[in-house]
């Protein structure tokens, strides 16, 4: 990894914060040390302690500049074990946004390829990519993937496809001419119409092992009363098609 942006915390306070930045708080200003290391404590010059912390995944999606809704923990995780994305991997993304996913994938040991059509976002995820320490591993391309998918599937095969992205079942139709044998595919959309779409472009595809998930989360509540689910709503975020060349 290259050189990552840390945690400094003292109790419910966080910030994000490079090697050799200077930040001003209420409790001092902060000085990190260029040579900062997980682990560390800074002291501010009024003498208030700040742990350092290396970033986690969570932290990614607390921290992270974004630019909309990006992909929720639980919908990477399913991404994640769903695909096997692991070290070495070859992962074609669309649709970065934020950078979220491309940042996970690439802190597992992925080499990842990612376009985002929105300059604006692109420069965004860029950033990102830098703070979470894996812009080695992670390219961001600003462009249209519809239009690069000829010159894609003409390049050495991806082991991992995914996307997130409106235009997700025109790049599933090339699915097989992207992917190694065997390579997997994952594409979360938030509106059921646009998985419909996706399944039936990978069917017709000739992918194997097609699946399409919701993803709901519910939160449990523990009381002198009782315990049951919170009834702070459903918890859905979206729906997660998975698939696999033959």
């Amino acid at each position: 990894m290259t050189d990552a942006a840390y945690l400094l915390v003292h109790d419910d306070r966080e910030y994000l914060l490079e090697p050799g930045e200077e930040f001003g708080t209420d409790l001092g200003v902060l000085e990190v040390p260029t040579d900062v290391a997980d682990g560390d404590v800074v002291e501010t010059h009024l003498g208030t302690e700040f742990g350092v912390r290396a970033l986690s995944g969570p932290d990614l999606f607390d921290h992270l500049e974004r630019t909309g809704a990006p992909m929720m923990p639980r919908d990477i995780g399913l991404v994640m074990g769903h695909t096997g994305a692991a070290a070495g991997d070859r992962v074609l993304d669309a649709g970065t946004g934020t950078g979220i996913l491309a940042a996970y994938l690439g802190r597992a040991g992925a080499d990842v390829t990612t376009y985002e059509i929105d300059p604006e976002f692109a420069d965004v995820a860029r950033a990102n990519v830098e703070t979470a320490g894996v812009s080695d591993r992670v390219t961001v391309r600003t462009g249209d993937i519809t239009e690069a998918l000829g010159a894609l599937a003409d390049g050495e095969p991806f082991d991992v496809l995914t996307l997130d992205t409106g235009d997700a079942p025109a790049v599933v139709e090339r699915a097989t001419d992207l992917l190694a044998p065997g390579g997997h595919l994952a594409v979360y959309s938030p509106f059921v119409e646009g998985t419909r779409a996706a399944a039936l472009a990978a069917r017709e595809a000739g992918l194997v092992d097609v699946e399409t998930l919701e993803t709901i989360q519910r939160e449990m509540e523990f009381s002198d009363r009782g315990s049951r689910p919170s009834t702070a709503g459903v918890g859905h975020t979206g729906y997660l098609l998975f698939g696999r060349a033959p």
